[in-house]
């Protein structure tokens, strides 16, 4: 089922007179501001060098002598 012409005319009428010219208008340039925000944060970050956190990762018991290594004991 498609909505035709009409159909949409009337849904248009409609949220027009609940919501009234003034309230959709705002509603549509607070829409239009938050697109362009987003668009201004997406081409900063594209702008922006990565900054990428780069270090090697150590073992765990790197550095630590037997006594303080766990070893798994079987206690059965």
């Amino acid at each position: 089922m498609s909505l035709g012409p009409w159909q949409l005319i009337i849904i248009a009428i409609v949220i027009l007179v609940l919501f009234g010219r003034g309230r959709i208008s705002e509603m549509m340039g607070d829409f239009g501001k938050g697109i362009k925000s987003f668009k201004q944060g997406m081409n900063e970050e594209d702008a922006a060098p990565s900054k990428r956190i780069e270090h090697e990762a150590k073992p765990a018991d790197e550095g630590l002598t037997k006594d303080q290594v766990n070893t798994p004991s079987d206690t059965k």
